[in-house]
């Protein structure tokens, strides 16, 4: 079967709607207090946070002397780093009203090309869940007995966008798969300056 770009149009178009719906459905309780408390836990998931968070487990490690988390707060802030810029780079060539601002109008969901300073037309994709994900992800690498506590925590950092009518879904769907991405481009570039410095200290020795 040959994928074709209507195909692909109209497969946008349906997750879009679907996205509008289950904003209709989260609208009534995102006044709630459940919500309200799930949306400032997931503040956990904003820059500044992870940031502070990647920098105390440094420094946690360094005087602790503990090297996998040292390890881990460098992998962290870099693998937040890259996935911060890649969606901002995303952010900056597409236009989505997020759900809470998005009134009556009947377009309002939908992606369109475009640069708004607006922080409300800037929807897509979620940055949150981006950063936690990757940060997520980045920890489990160095501390894989906690991995579970770390994609829990990413999980409902990404999740709780949602039900706050800060994301649709498919913003969700998309910060998730940067983070991911950002991670794992950033655990490649280790491996290989680990390796690149494991054969220059053979090589010393050697001489």
């Amino acid at each position: 079967m040959v994928i074709t770009f209507s195909h692909a149009n109209d497969a946008a178009e349906a997750v879009q709607e679907a996205d509008a719906a289950v904003a209709d459905a989260v609208e009534p309780i995102r006044k709630a207090a459940p919500v309200r408390l799930m949306s400032t836990l997931s503040e956990i998931g904003d820059q500044p946070q992870i940031r502070a968070l990647s920098a105390a487990l440094f420094a946690a490690g360094l005087v602790g002397g503990d090297r996998r988390l040292m390890r881990a707060g460098v992998r962290m802030l870099a693998s937040h780093e890259l996935a911060t810029a890649l969606k901002n780079f995303v952010k900056h060539r597409v236009d989505r009203t997020r759900p809470r601002s998005r009134g009556e109008g009947a377009d309002a969901h939908k992606m369109q090309p475009g640069n708004s300073p607006a922080k409300e037309e800037t929807s897509f994709p979620s940055g949150h869940s981006a950063g936690a994900a990757s940060a997520a992800r980045a920890f489990a690498r160095e501390l894989p007995d906690h991995a579970g506590a770390a994609y829990g925590t990413a999980a409902g950092v990404a999740l709780a966008q949602i039900p706050r009518c800060a994301h649709y879904p498919s913003d969700v769907g998309a910060g998730v798969a940067i983070g991911i991405a950002s991670e794992l481009a950033v655990d490649a570039a280790w491996r290989a300056a680990e390796a690149a410095l494991d054969s220059l200290v053979a090589a010393e020795e050697r001489d």
